[in-house]
């Protein structure tokens, strides 16, 4: 190991050490109760709610995953997709989370988001409860596993380990950080993890920028690839037999731009519809010690999203000048980040911008985990199997599914090919489809039934698989994301579903216009 990379590594163990430190403050009072594991005693301030929620939100992808789709086929993916996720982050804000975090309490003091749905339409056979939170186990584990591929690739391209090894070694990490703090915990290093993820891609930009030369230079390349910087046209790198682009001289090869529509547009656009399906999202509304903080939380959520995202897709487009032939696949092309930041930076700083995705690791994994076990065993093993469950009891199945679903993930990180964003896309499709349609006609819609939310969660995921996996293969119009056309027929089914059977009880009926009139008491 040379000097530059101890002294990276030196940086990134210093970065563990205080996040360790962080869950050691927090393990007392996390493992006092399951409330307080899981939603933090509803006590979160509005800058760690805001910090925490985008944070957890946007894991080792903004960092990895949309620098390297901007690097590979230019501005108009990510940028469409930056575009949508700021709309959907604000909107989230705006009309969902205040009538959440109120609709939370009146429901019995819903602290999961299964729960939450159970008890909003009361019913007794915990039918939408067990639902709720298989689906959550699915796509979480889907999530975590994104998350242990950013680990193994980070690692990797680092130290020039075994991909696998690494990949293994952070989930490890990140499992014994989940057990040991809960929801607090992974808040407050959500917040921390935050900045430095924010501090890290601006860093790189500023000091990327002057050593090409400036902004110009920078545009004025991108100009050069046909469709790279057009917000309707796609580069399109050719590519030879093993799937990698063809190199010339030095210089990457580029065929004709590829048409970017608006049905292309649309479908880009509909990651923002997911928010409305997050549980990481949801929860922090819902663990907020004053919903009159929401706004302000807002505000603050905002300006760091837009940095943050409109830094990432300008660092692929910056990478394409700096390193035109150093990534040739679109699974390599994620590390352009990385590749940045370790030969612009001197060492220690690169390990402290390198602990930035590590930081967006752990604080998407960490929160993916916490819920999927508190689905298991919050929702089914004491709300289902086991309902006279102790509190311990239930801390201790939590944390066997922590294991058990850190395997899984493990299982699916293998392939060291793996493409995070793609990844990802699905994950969030899959709870953007299952849940966003559900929560929003909850919270605004009267006539919202238990067999219309049950038919709203089933559609949305069956959609989502049936999508990805057959009919998009079909090409032209069928290839949108598959969260566009699931969100859609999942709304569509809650409404007739609920329509052609019977109306909510008087009961609900009545918590819905309590909440409406803002007449719940704090707890």
């Amino acid at each position: 190991m040379d000097g530059n990379t101890l002294q990276i590594l030196i940086a990134m163990v210093i970065y563990m050490a205080v996040v360790i430190g962080i869950g050691l403050l927090y393990a007392k009072r996390a493992n006092k109760n399951s409330e307080e594991y899981y939603l933090g005693g509803r006590s979160l301030g509005p800058w760690i709610t805001a910090m925490s929620a985008e944070a957890s939100d946007m894991s080792g992808w903004l960092l990895m995953g949309l620098p390297g789709v901007a690097y590979w086929c230019g501005l108009a993916d990510a940028f469409w997709t930056a575009f949508g996720l700021a709309v959907g982050t604000y909107l989230n804000w705006l009309i969902v989370s205040k009538r959440l975090r109120r609709y939370s309490v009146r429901a019995n003091n819903s602290i999961t988001l299964p729960e939450f749905f159970s008890n909003r339409f009361r019913e007794n056979k915990k039918t939408i409860m067990l639902i709720a939170a298989t689906f959550i186990l699915i796509f979480f584990t889907v999530y975590a596993a994104s998350c242990f591929v950013t680990c193994g690739k980070l690692f990797s391209t680092l130290f020039g380990a075994p991909y696998v090894s690494m990949m293994i070694l952070g989930a490890v990490f990140v499992l014994l950080y989940t057990l040991l703090g809960g929801f607090l915990a992974e808040s407050a290093s959500d917040f921390m993890q935050s900045i430095v993820m924010i501090v890290a891609l601006v860093v790189v930009v500023v000091v990327g920028t002057v050593r090409v030369g400036g902004l110009d230079v920078v545009l004025d390349n991108a100009r050069q690839i046909p469709g790279f910087l057009e917000f309707f046209g796609l580069a399109t790198p050719v590519l030879d037999d093993a799937g990698k682009q063809v190199v010339e001289a030095g210089k990457p090869l580029f065929g004709e731009a590829a048409d970017y529509g608006i049905l292309t547009v649309c479908s880009m656009m509909a990651w923002g519809l997911g928010y409305f399906g997050m549980p990481q999202v949801l929860l922090r509304f819902m663990a907020i010690r004053k919903e009159e903080e929401l706004t302000r939380s807002r505000r603050i959520a905002m300006i760091w999203v837009v940095i943050s995202l409109a830094v990432a897709v300008f660092i692929g487009i910056m990478g394409r000048q700096l390193y035109p032939d150093a990534h040739l696949t679109g699974g390599a092309a994620e590390n352009i980040f990385i590749t940045l930041a370790t030969t612009s930076l001197p060492a220690l700083l690169a390990g402290f911008v390198m602990a930035g995705i590590l930081a967006a690791t752990i604080s998407s994994s960490d929160s993916y985990l916490l819920i999927a076990a508190s689905a298991f065993a919050k929702n089914i093993f004491q709300g289902i199997c086991k309902k006279n469950a102790t509190d311990k009891q239930v801390m201790t199945i939590s944390r066997i599914t922590l294991l058990c679903l850190v395997l899984i993930g493990v299982v699916i990180a293998l392939d060291e090919n793996s493409v995070i964003f793609q990844i990802v896309s699905f994950a969030w499709a899959g709870f953007g489809a299952t849940f966003g349609p559900l929560m929003l006609f909850s919270l605004f819609w009267k006539r919202t039934n238990k067999a219309g939310a049950i038919a709203g969660m089933v559609s949305g995921a069956g959609m989502v698989f049936l999508w990805k996996l057959v009919i998009s293969g079909l090409g032209g119009v069928f290839a949108i994301y598959e969260l566009l056309p699931a969100f859609i027929f999942s709304s569509i089914c809650i409404v007739v579903v609920s329509l052609l059977t019977k109306k909510p009880s008087a009961e609900i009926e009545a918590d819905f216009e309590a909440v409406r009139s803002g007449a719940v008491e704090e707890v």
